[in-house]
């Protein structure tokens, strides 16, 4: 009877504790309490470890983010489910994991959950750190599929995936795309200087230098 009456202050009291961790972004201490929690056999529940996957996911700890994942899943609770996956995508976006991302939309297809904005944003951003074009290019189509309207980081990170893939298909490296995007020339411009560095090749300074002349005096291609 006593445990029954303390159980839901403990778990009240730890829950707003790791809460205050993640909004402190202290990764560690929220992942502290939640390991107390278990000693003192007291079961978190869908806010202990949402405020952990969140904490996690701020202090870049995709591998923790993503074990808390499948902790509240064994456990068989009922989160908000898009949060919770769009906190997962989003710390494997930090990490640089683009797999793992991509795993965790698979899931979230699997479960009939329709991803939102902010899962395509990470989701992309995943893909787009490591230079994977297509896969990116690949969950902008289902975006646009689902009539998705992108917020301003997702409408960077097209017009990124775009040109990156314009890069590729005319054989440049990721360095002279880089190069490319610091001339901030129209997507327009950009292609034109592509193709005509494409079929000039030698120094791309030297080539580029000589599109933006060209472009400022309205000459036309060779």
């Amino acid at each position: 009877m006593r445990e029954a009456t303390v159980e839901p202050d403990a778990i009240f009291s730890y829950s707003a504790g790791i809460s205050a961790c993640e909004k402190g972004e202290q990764w560690e201490q929220a992942l502290a309490l939640l390991s107390e929690m278990r000693e003192a056999k007291v079961e978190p529940d869908v806010i202990s470890y949402s405020a952990g996957i969140s904490a996690c996911e701020k202090g870049d700890q995709w591998q923790r983010a993503v074990a808390l994942l499948r902790e509240l899943w064994a456990a068989k609770l009922e989160p908000d489910v898009i949060l919770i996956y769009n906190a997962g995508i989003s710390a494997c976006e930090k990490g640089e994991q683009w797999q793992w991302a991509l795993l965790l939309f698979g899931e979230m297809r699997e479960a009939r959950v329709e991803p939102s904005v902010t899962s395509y944003s990470a989701g992309i951003s995943a893909c787009g750190k490591l230079e994977q074009w297509h896969r990116a290019l690949a969950l902008l189509g289902e975006m646009r599929h689902a009539k998705l309207e992108p917020n301003i980081v997702l409408r960077r990170w097209r017009q990124r995936v775009r040109e990156s893939e314009l890069c590729w298909r005319v054989g440049l490296s990721p360095s002279q795309a880089e190069w490319l995007r610091t001339l901030s020339l129209p997507r327009l411009w950009c292609e034109l200087s592509l193709q005509i560095l494409r079929r000039a090749g030698g120094s791309v300074v030297t080539h580029g230098q000589r599109c933006c002349k060209m472009i400022r005096r309205g000459e036309n291609w060779p």
